[in-house]
């Protein structure tokens, strides 16, 4: 997935209820595209929202751990 991409997912993400009021994205400023999407990816566990990939949202149940 682009920077741009993951950027947009983060905007959405910023407006679900658990991270209504943290800011979650100006991190992504200091943080490289591979850093990038791992901070989407566990921001979307922690809102409970399925994975994406490629701007699609991908099948399956959402990973319980946060863990790598």
């Amino acid at each position: 997935m682009t920077r741009l991409k993951l950027l947009e997912r983060l905007k959405t993400l910023q407006q679900m209820p658990p991270h209504v009021k943290r800011d979650i994205t100006t991190v992504s400023a200091m943080l490289s595209t591979e850093a990038l999407a791992r901070h989407v990816e566990l921001c979307e566990i922690a809102a409970g929202v399925p994975p994406m990939a490629d701007g699609r949202a991908e099948s399956g149940p959402v990973r319980a751990s946060l863990r790598a």
